[in-house]
């Protein structure tokens, strides 16, 4: 097993762990935006550039769904 074998198998498990923790608060959320980068950067260093392209949106959708769980947590002065 190579490097980036190992690298692409600790980004998706990362983003797993992440994603199943993600209720109970929104730093999960954010850090499985972290996980589908990795994911995406995965997946354009293997040369599967579908697979990073799908990452790269989750990505963003990930972290304006942070974005959004912070704006709510925060209280307002």
């Amino acid at each position: 097993m190579d490097a980036l074998t190992l690298f692409g198998l600790f980004a998706v498990t990362f983003m797993l762990v992440c994603y199943m923790l993600e209720d109970r608060a929104p730093v999960w959320t954010l850090l499985f935006a972290i996980g589908c980068l990795m994911g995406s950067a995965y997946g354009f260093l293997q040369g599967a550039w579908p697979f990073g392209a799908v990452e790269l949106i989750w990505f963003a959708v990930a972290l304006r769904r942070w974005s959004v769980l912070r704006a709510r947590r925060e209280p307002i002065a």
